[in-house]
């Protein structure tokens, strides 16, 4: 995915396979902010930020737990940070220098999608769907009886005004304010 800000563009990538410190990956990278793991992680993203078609940093990011993949909602890009869903967290770095501001672990499994609110952002996760605010701390965080994925996965997950509307697996739907209280 390509995005431009202001004179940047912003380059990300699915890297799941690169490995600190081998010969063999495809790009190499200027920082690394991968979770430590006695285990492979599932998804690694590759940033790279460019001005005038020139790599001016790079960084890879990475976390434990489920894996997620780069859609238009899995990020979001403002004028001076990325905030991208990876894996069970939520990362945000800042630009240009691509350093890490925050990270913040918003589901127990897999972090989907993020949308900015007022004050802050909602991750509709694979458990939970979670309000974190401007600096990742979480706010609250709402579980169903099941997963948060319907089995078409499509339309599962709304934000309109100050309601926030999913359906899990089983088709039950869940309704709560941007306080996290459940609404009808």
């Amino acid at each position: 995915m390509t995005f431009e800000v202001e004179k940047y563009k912003i380059v990300i990538n699915e890297d799941s396979e690169y490995t600190s410190d081998s010969n063999d990956n495809v790009f190499n990278y200027a920082k690394e902010y991968l979770t430590e793991s006695d285990y492979q992680l599932p998804t690694k993203y590759g940033i790279r930020l460019l001005e005038n078609e020139i790599e001016i940093n790079s960084v890879i990011i990475g976390a434990e737990n489920g894996a997620t993949g780069l859609h238009e909602t899995s990020q979001i890009i403002e004028e001076n940070r990325i905030i991208i869903c990876c894996c069970d967290s939520v990362f945000c770095l800042a630009l240009p220098t691509l350093n890490l501001n925050w990270k913040t672990k918003t589901d127990e499994i897999t972090s989907f999608e993020i949308l900015k609110i007022d004050n802050g952002y909602i991750v509709h996760g694979e458990l939970e769907i979670t309000r974190i605010d401007n600096n990742g701390k979480i706010i609250w965080q709402n579980g169903g009886a099941d997963i948060f994925v319907t089995p078409d996965g499509t339309g599962n997950f709304n934000v309109e005004g100050n309601t926030i509307t999913v359906t899990d697996f089983e088709k039950k739907t869940y309704k709560w304010n941007l306080d996290g209280m459940a609404t009808r």
